[in-house]
């Protein structure tokens, strides 16, 4: 599976964008795909993730209420609606694909699209 993550941009605080990962391989249903981020001077955090079925994803506690992620199997395409955005959203996302059982865990994720960066401004 290779991933694209592209979206990010230049945004002012309370705004919105909208993060795609575009997937090729045809095995790409089979996946979770989680969305992480990594500050600058910070480690990489767990966003949010969606398994194959799109039930039920889950989201980090910042960003509950705020972003939501999704997915379209026959688009081999997930994306992370960003809202409300804050200056500590400010981050290159990455899409990553696993079939762990723990999506919050980054070390479970087998591909990695190459990341997009946000930056929100005050």
């Amino acid at each position: 599976v290779q991933l694209q993550a592209s979206g990010g941009g230049l945004v002012q605080a309370g705004g919105s964008l909208r993060l795609s990962c575009a997937a090729s391989g045809q095995t790409f249903s089979t996946y979770t795909i989680g969305w992480f981020r990594q500050a600058p001077g910070k480690e990489r955090e767990f966003v949010a993730a969606i398994r194959w079925s799109g039930v039920s994803p889950y989201y980090t506690d910042s960003v509950k209420g705020r972003f939501t992620i999704s997915r379209d199997n026959a688009k081999n395409t997930v994306w992370l609606q960003m809202s409300s955005l804050k200056t500590g959203d400010t981050a290159v996302y990455y899409c990553a694909a696993s079939r762990t059982t723990n999506v919050g865990d980054s070390t479970g994720y087998e591909y990695w699209g190459q990341g997009t960066l946000v930056t929100v401004s005050s």
